[in-house]
C-alpha cells in the first residue's frame, strides 16, 4: 500500500517536470516574411521536430526588423537574407558567428502590358531607369526588409533618388505578399525574391519580366543570438537548429522544397 501510494506520488511530481522540459524544448526564430510566405518553413520545420523534439516558433517580419528583435534579445536565433546587415549584427556582438545557408534570386514583376517595355532584359538597373522614365507606378515593401534593402541598392546604381519618393513609386510598408497584393491590383512594377512570387497565387495580370542579372542574387544566412548578451537565449536549442540547417539532412530537405516542380532555395552551407 505505501509503495503504491509512493509510486503515485512519484508520477504526479514527475508530470510537472515533463510539461516544463517540453516547453523548454522550443526556440523563437526570427526571420523575414520570405522563408514562412514562400511556404518553406511550414515544409521544413515539421521535419526538423520530428527528429530533435525542439518546436520552432517563427516571428515573420523583414529582415531589418527581424535583426532588431535579435538585439534585443527577444529571438534565439536570427534567419535573414541581407548579407551587409548582418555582419554587421556580428561585428555589433549580437551574434558570434554568421552561416550560409542557401540563396535564391530576386526578380523584377511587372504587368504583361509592360509600359516601360523592359521585358526580357538582364539588367535590372536599367530595367529601373526605364520604369523611371516611363513614370510607371512601382511597389515597393519600404519595410527595411532584406528585399527593400536591395531594391534601394538597385535604385542608387541606376542613379535615381525615390527619396522622397515620386508620385509613381508607391510604398506599402508591408511583406512580400501584401506588397504583391498591392502591385496585382494596380498592375504595378515590383522586385520580389523568387520564393515568394512561385508561391503566390493572386498574380492577376503580373509576370517575371526580367532575371538573370548576377546583382538580383539572393544569399540567406543564420546566426544564433550571442547568449553572453542575453543568458535567456536557448543556446544549445538554437544551435542545434543552425547545425541541423547546415548540415547534409537539413541542406537535402530545403533543396527538395518545390512548387510544381520548380525549386525555391539552393542550399549552398559551407561545411
Amino acid at each position: 500500500m505505501f509503495r503504491r501510494l509512493f509510486l503515485s506520488t512519484l508520477v504526479a511530481l514527475s508530470i510537472p517536470a515533463a510539461q516544463v522540459y517540453a516547453q523548454e524544448k522550443s526556440i523563437v526564430v526570427s526571420s523575414t516574411t520570405s522563408t514562412e510566405q514562400s511556404g518553406l518553413f511550414n515544409y521544413m520545420l515539421p521535419i526538423f521536430k520530428m527528429k530533435t523534439g525542439i518546436e520552432v516558433k517563427v516571428v515573420a517580419v523583414g529582415t531589418g526588423q527581424a535583426l532588431d528583435i535579435g538585439r534585443r534579445g527577444d529571438a534565439d536565433v536570427v534567419f535573414v537574407h541581407d548579407k551587409v546587415a548582418e555582419e554587421k549584427f556580428v561585428e555589433e556582438g549580437f551574434s558570434t558567428k554568421r552561416y550560409e545557408v542557401m540563396y535564391n534570386d530576386f526578380v523584377l514583376i511587372g504587368p504583361k502590358s509592360d509600359p516601360a517595355k523592359i521585358a526580357g532584359g538582364k539588367d535590372i538597373q536599367v530595367a529601373l531607369q526605364k520604369i523611371a522614365a516611363a513614370q510607371a507606378p512601382f511597389v515597393s515593401r519600404a519595410d527595411k526588409s532584406g528585399t527593400h534593402a536591395a531594391e534601394l541598392r538597385y535604385w542608387k546604381g541606376a542613379g535615381i533618388s525615390v527619396s522622397p519618393g515620386p508620385s509613381w513609386y508607391k510604398e506599402t510598408g508591408s511583406g512580400m505578399g501584401p506588397a504583391l497584393n498591392t502591385a496585382s491590383a494596380m498592375n504595378g512594377y515590383i522586385l520580389a525574391d523568387r520564393g515568394t512570387w512561385l508561391s503566390f497565387k493572386n498574380r492577376g495580370d503580373l509576370a517575371i519580366l526580367v532575371q538573370g542579372d548576377p546583382k538580383l542574387f539572393n544569399q540567406y544566412g543564420v546566426m544564433l543570438v550571442n547568449p553572453a548578451k542575453f543568458p535567456h537565449v536557448k543556446k544549445v536549442q538554437g544551435q542545434e537548429f543552425i547545425n541541423w540547417l547546415i548540415s547534409k539532412n537539413g541542406q537535402d530537405v530545403i533543396a527538395s522544397y518545390k512548387i510544381d516542380g520548380e525549386q525555391l532555395f539552393f542550399p549552398n552551407a559551407k561545411q
